[in-house]
C-alpha cells in the first residue's frame, strides 16, 4: 500500500461519513450533495439531456446479471463522483458513459453519487463459476503472484474485496464480466486513471488470470452472506 493511499484511507477512517461528505462537496465546488435530487436524476435524467441512470444501472444500482454495466449500489460517493469526472475528462473512455458524464453538471454528479452511495440493494443470484477458476482467483486476490510480481488484490481493495472507502471500490459481488472488461480497458490504454497502480497491475495479468480474479470476486459476496447467515442459525 502506497503512502499517499494510506493517508487518504486513514483520513477517511478518522472522519467517517463526515469526511466522505466533505470530500464530495469539495469535488462539486462546495455544493452539499443531495441524494434525493440524485434519485430524481437516476429515475428521470436531466433537462440538459443526460438520460436516466436507471436505464442501464437500475434504480437501485444493481444493473443486471449480464455484467455489461457495473453494480453501483453502496460504492462510496467520492469514488462514483470521481469516475464520472474521469469519463467527462477523457481519463476513462466509453461511447456510452463519456457523453453522459459530459452532460452532467458538477452538482448533478455529486447528487447522483450521493444517491447510489446510500442504496442498500440485494445481490442478484448468479450462476456459479468453475470451481478451479474461482480457486485460482482467490489465490491471486489473497496472495498475489510472486512469479509475475503481482501483489494481492486484497492489499488495496480490502479483505475479501470489501473496499477501502472513499477511494478504493469494493469488488465483492461486482459482476465478473465488468471486472474483466475494466481490467482489459487498462491493458489497452482506454482507462487512464490509476495508471501507476491498476494500469501496471492489469498489464501483468494474462487472460486466464483476469477471468479467475473476476470469477472469484463475483461470487465472494454470496459466500460471505451464506457464512453470516449460517452463523446466526
Amino acid at each position: 500500500m502506497t503512502f499517499p493511499r494510506l493517508l487518504l484511507v486513514g483520513a477517511a477512517a478518522m472522519l467517517g461519513p463526515l469526511g466522505v461528505i466533505t470530500l464530495v462537496q469539495a469535488q462539486s465546488g462546495g455544493h452539499p450533495a443531495d441524494a434525493k435530487r440524485g434519485a430524481v436524476i437516476v429515475a428521470q435524467g436531466t433537462a440538459a439531456g443526460a438520460p436516466p441512470c436507471a436505464q442501464c444501472h437500475a434504480f437501485n444500482g444493481v444493473s443486471d446479471a449480464s455484467g455489461a454495466f457495473p453494480r453501483l449500489a453502496g460504492q462510496s460517493a467520492y469514488y462514483l463522483a470521481k469516475q464520472l469526472r474521469d469519463f467527462a475528462l477523457g481519463e476513462r473512455a466509453s461511447a456510452i458513459m463519456s457523453p453522459i458524464a459530459k452532460a452532467l453538471s458538477p452538482d448533478d454528479v455529486a447528487d447522483v453519487a450521493a444517491y447510489f452511495a446510500t442504496v442498500n440493494a440485494p445481490f442478484l443470484p448468479l450462476k456459479a463459476a468453475d470451481a478451479a477458476l474461482v480457486k485460482r482467483g482467490e489465490q491471486l486476490a489473497k496472495v498475489g503472484s510472486a512469479e509475475h510480481r503481482i501483489q494481492n488484490c486484497d492489499n488495496c481493495h480490502g479483505p475479501d474485496g470489501a473496499g477501502e472507502p472513499p477511494a478504493i471500490p469494493y469488488l465483492a459481488g461486482q459482476y465478473a464480466h465488468y471486472i474483466a472488461f475494466t481490467l482489459q480497458m487498462w491493458q489497452q490504454g482506454f482507462r487512464k486513471n490509476s495508471l501507476n497502480t491498476m494500469g501496471v497491475i492489469a498489464k501483468k495479468l494474462d487472460d486466464q488470470e483476469i477471468a479467475a480474479v473476476a470469477a472469484y470476486y463475483q461470487q465472494v459476496q454470496s459466500t460471505l452472506e451464506t457464512v453470516e447467515s449460517q452463523g446466526k442459525d
